[in-house]
């Protein structure tokens, strides 16, 4: 990792094509301007960790909906009335 001090209106230059600028800088926080191109991604940090949980929660929903998918529901039926059956007794 790079680590940088910069301050209000410094410019750093990433590959050809796009330019980070330091917009404003307080002891909170700092402000800055990306110049990309469209094609270029830009995400924020939380962002990437959203989405990460999110496919994570998809995809363990997704395995749930095709194990229910792989059990016939003939058997699953029949388990559903049994298990009813035994429960009256």
């Amino acid at each position: 990792m790079l680590i940088l001090s910069r301050s209000e209106g410094d410019v750093i230059h990433i590959g050809d094509d796009v330019r980070l600028v330091v917009l404003s800088c307080d002891r909170k926080s700092v402000r800055l301007g990306i110049d990309a191109p469209r094609d270029v991604r830009i995400l924020r940090g939380e962002i990437v960790v959203d989405i990460e949980q999110e496919n994570q929660r998809a995809m363990t929903a997704q395995a749930q909906k095709e194990w229910l998918q792989l059990a016939p529901m003939n058997t699953l039926r029949s388990n559903i009335v049994e298990a009813a059956d035994a429960a009256k007794g």
